[in-house]
């Protein structure tokens, strides 16, 4: 038994080697000859990752709505292609359907993102250069990477242990609507005696049910991610826990079991997650509905502001040396914070909502800037579903949008009120704990995509993913 243990180690370790090995040559392959680039597009709850996606590959492959990506606006993109994908396990992201859902004649928005999926997509490009005349066209292969922004916020759980975890889950609970109904489920347990599943499984689903409640009111940080989105392992002792008071957890009681089940979450959900798509991204988009937490009201400002400060630490920001691109050992060196749904505003307080979004991940920035990565705050719509317009009421000018309402279909114009032109104005309150803006309430109303007649060569109609496409890709073109 002892010699099979070893030679299974030996085994293990000479496979390990081989892999490696593997790995360093296809980073030679790719950083000499056709490159890559991981580009991880992440988002909180309604932030819209498919819709973004979509519209990124589309408006690459037809570049006609792209002025301020300047390899299109150069004419240095020969070509955009899309290709079977490097990672066989991975599901493709569905691209041909999504598209077909915006711009079909009946457009409707995509189904959100549940599970981890992928694309590639080839760009040539026109050689460039004082060797430029002397080489043919060269190949960047842009891998989108398409992953919930819940599983995104489970990385932080990593530096965790149950009772930290436990604390701060529990204090949370006062500021959210459905904290109390967790607290009934929690009083009505003893955590100390023997563990017994029916009990365990009634307070996991109580937890969920606040989780999902808490979601559905604006609030961002909702950990862990999987019991929002279980997959296969619903059902599973893996998500059958939930935070508990600090207290001695005697052998074989249900506390105990928790924090094990906690501790299995962690090495069997959160790091193969971490190992095999996160820790291999170059480059991050991290979408927000700045404006949905600014209708939910101060809390959920507040909760936006620190789930974005906690995403850093997910993250491992930075420049790389080249010798550590060829080796794999990545970091991310550009992240891209993006407020989106712009088109549910007039273009004139376009200015103000992406200095809400600065001021938001002002934390985030100046961790990522100090560590050598390049960051860019800014608002946009993927795919742009209004019109604005201006018109008279009570002797004021408003700056109004109009589009198809999607509870109804029907046409409306909409002025969601003015955003303060100094984000302190929403950030203080916010700080403070109050439970609701002193100067009125923002509304927001949710659009169905347009019907679109597009002319040859162009894109779907956006907002700045140009200038997105510019910070993100702009260089390697």
């Amino acid at each position: 038994m002892v010699l099979g243990s070893i030679t299974d180690g030996l085994a293990r370790t000479a496979d390990g080697l081989v892999r490696t090995v593997e790995d360093a040559g296809a980073s030679v392959s790719e950083t000499f000859f056709e490159p890559t680039l991981r580009l991880g597009v992440t988002g909180l709850a309604r932030a819209g990752k498919t819709v973004f996606i979509t519209s990124l590959v589309a408006n690459l492959i037809d570049r006609g709505r792209m002025p301020q990506l300047a390899a299109a606006a150069e004419g240095r993109i020969l070509t955009a292609f899309l290709q079977p994908q490097p990672d066989d396990t991975v599901p493709r992201f569905d691209y041909e359907q999504h598209r077909a859902a915006l711009m079909g004649p009946a457009p409707h928005w995509p189904d959100s993102t549940r599970a981890v999926s992928e694309l590639r997509l080839s760009l040539r490009l026109k050689p460039t250069g004082l060797l430029g005349g002397m080489t043919g066209p060269r190949v960047l292969h842009l891998d989108i990477v398409d992953y919930p922004g819940e599983w995104l916020l489970d990385l932080a759980l990593l530096d965790k242990d149950f009772a930290t975890w436990s604390r701060d889950t529990l204090a949370r609970l006062g500021e959210r609507p459905s904290g109390q109904m967790y607290r009934d489920a929690l009083g009505a347990v003893d955590a100390d005696r023997p563990l017994e599943e029916p009990a365990a499984q009634g307070l996991a689903r109580a937890f969920t049910a606040h989780l999902q409640a808490a979601r559905k009111a604006g609030f961002s940080d909702c950990t862990p991610g999987r019991f929002l989105l279980p997959g296969d392992l619903e059902g599973s002792p893996v998500l059958t826990f939930a935070p508990l008071p600090d207290g001695a957890a005697p052998r074989g009681s249900l506390a105990r079991e928790f924090e094990r089940r906690f501790e299995a979450y962690k090495s069997k959900v959160v790091r193969p997650f971490f190992r095999d798509h996160f820790a291999r991204i170059d480059r991050q988009v991290v979408l927000t509905d700045v404006l949905g937490a600014i209708h939910d009201g101060p809390r959920a400002v507040e909760d936006l502001r620190r789930t974005m400060a906690e995403i850093l630490t997910a993250f491992r920001p930075g420049s790389s040396s080249f010798l550590a691109r060829l080796l794999g050992g990545k970091k991310v060196d550009r992240m891209l914070f993006a407020a989106t749904k712009a088109d549910h505003l007039h273009h004139s307080q376009h200015g103000r909502l992406t200095a809400i979004t600065e001021a938001l991940v002002q934390d985030a920035k100046s961790r990522a800037d100090f560590a050598g990565a390049q960051t860019l705050a800014l608002s946009l719509a993927a795919l742009r579903a209004t019109v604005e317009e201006t018109r008279e009421h009570n002797g004021r000018r408003l700056d109004l949008v109009r589009g198809r309402l999607l509870k109804d279909g029907r046409q409306a114009a909409f002025y969601p009120g003015a955003l303060p032109d100094d984000p302190a104005a929403l950030l203080a309150p916010a700080r403070s704990g109050a439970e609701r803006w002193l100067d009125g309430d923002y509304g927001i109303m949710r659009f169905a995509p347009a019907a679109q007649s597009l002319k040859p060569g162009d894109g779907p109609p956006h907002i700045r993913m140009d200038r997105a496409a510019q910070f993100l890709i702009g260089d390697r073109l």
